[in-house]
């Protein structure tokens, strides 16, 4: 097996030389800084350990280095005022991309993580072969949004529906996609576009922003359940996401459940078991056959209103009453399939459908759940309401270009 070999003492990689070491710090500041906002020297060597000779060495390197800019003083505390310092937040840009049948979103984020430029391309009815055009015209709408150029973007992240095959390179399991299953189609972006492309099954990007800043901070082991216009989940193991083989774990909505036929050919019908019994699309129906006047289309929306209407209603009408008892229990058949295989500690449910049913709905699916799985894993609801997609794309692009813009060992 071929291993490592270490450089020669004093090498930029070699650990515990003075160029590490210094690494590491700035490392560490540069964190607290994004975590705390503007510090003082003083508070940045307080955090770290540091000297106060120490830790003005290392504001000075990081401010020549241009990760660190001067802003301000503090106030309001006895004593001289201190000079604040922060991160400089136009030492890198990344871009975000979320991507369904009907538009494409994208945005900038400064190396802070602020957004700084947003756009929303509209595809329906493009043509297939125009795929890499409507991502570089979603990105330089985003970047114009921003004050900046697409080369400025220092990666870019796109999450879509479904997940692009390791072995083959080809999207699956997202048949809706049009113009996303050319076996070209990543040679050609990575051609077109100027900088890293990583791409990302959607739902994980929810769970990504969770994990960073909603509901699963903290944790290194949950389910993320995404119900809006599919029914899928992300899956994180050991602080990691768990794709599968082809990119596809996580993909529940194909699950065969008890309460609905067998669906066979699950990619070609881009439906299964759970998803008919608890996706969006079933909530109309229940509805209709609970003698609920409403209409089918679109039934994203019109699910995510029945279920606001029957969380406002619950125990004062009826048959909203019953919608939401019978769609809590259909919703937990399928996690109760998901506990028995990974048995989670905390489950998230996020998307719109869920979302609209708030605590009442999360409190009878927990009910359901603890009848019918082994484990009693807790539930809670997503905490990123807006644009989760997105927000974890720009997560995701943020931590890997941090790890490179931040290294100051080189």
């Amino acid at each position: 097996m071929a291993g490592t070999t270490p450089g020669p003492p004093g090498s930029p990689g070699t650990p515990g030389t003075p160029r590490v070491l210094r690494a590491m710090n700035d490392r560490a500041a540069l964190d607290l800084l994004l975590e705390h906002g503007p510090l003082s020297r003083t508070r940045i060597g307080k955090l770290t350990g540091l000297s106060k000779p120490t830790a003005s060495q290392l504001l000075a390197r990081l401010e020549a280095a241009g990760l660190v800019v001067a802003t301000g003083t503090s106030e309001g505390r006895p004593g001289p005022s201190a000079q604040l310092y922060t991160v400089n937040a136009r030492a890198a840009h990344v871009a975000g991309l979320d991507v369904n049948a009907r538009r494409i979103v994208a945005a900038v984020a400064d190396v802070t993580g602020r957004t700084v430029g947003q756009f929303e391309l509209a595809t329906p009815g493009r043509r297939a072969d125009s795929v890499v055009r409507q991502v570089a015209d979603a990105l330089d709408g985003a970047a114009k949004d921003a004050g900046l150029t697409r080369a400025d973007a220092h990666r870019v992240v796109i999450g879509t529906p479904g997940a692009f095959d390791p072995g083959t390179g080809r999207l699956r399991y997202a048949s809706h996609l049009p113009g996303w299953h050319s076996p070209t189609l990543l040679d050609e972006l990575a051609a077109f576009l100027p900088m890293p492309v990583e791409y990302e099954n959607d739902v994980n990007l929810v769970a990504v922003a969770e994990q960073r800043l909603g509901a699963a901070r903290g944790h290194e082991d949950f389910v993320l359940l995404w119900n809006e216009e599919g029914l899928g989940a992300a899956l994180v193991i050991n602080g990691r996401l768990h794709r599968g083989f082809t990119g596809g774990a996580g993909e529940v909505g194909f699950l065969p459940v008890p309460g609905t036929p067998l669906v066979r050919q699950v990619v070609k019908a881009n439906s299964g078991g759970f998803q008919e019994l608890a996706g969006a699309q079933a909530v109309p129906r229940l509805a209709k056959s609970l003698g609920i006047d409403t209409p089918q289309q679109p039934y994203a929306g019109v699910a995510a209103s029945l279920l606001a209407r029957a969380a406002e209603a619950y125990g004062q009408d009826e048959a909203l009453t019953e919608l939401l008892r019978q769609y809590a229990q259909r919703l937990a058949t399928g996690l109760a399939s998901v506990t028995a295989v990974l048995d989670p500690g905390l489950i998230v449910l996020s998307g719109g459908a869920v979302a609209a049913g708030g605590e009442v709905l999360r409190s009878l699916i927990q009910s359901e759940l603890a009848e019918l799985a082994a484990s009693r894993p807790r539930l809670v609801l997503g905490e990123i309401d807006r644009t989760p997609v997105l927000r974890g794309a720009l997560e995701r692009a943020l931590a890997d270009t941090r790890d490179e813009v931040f290294d100051t060992s080189r």
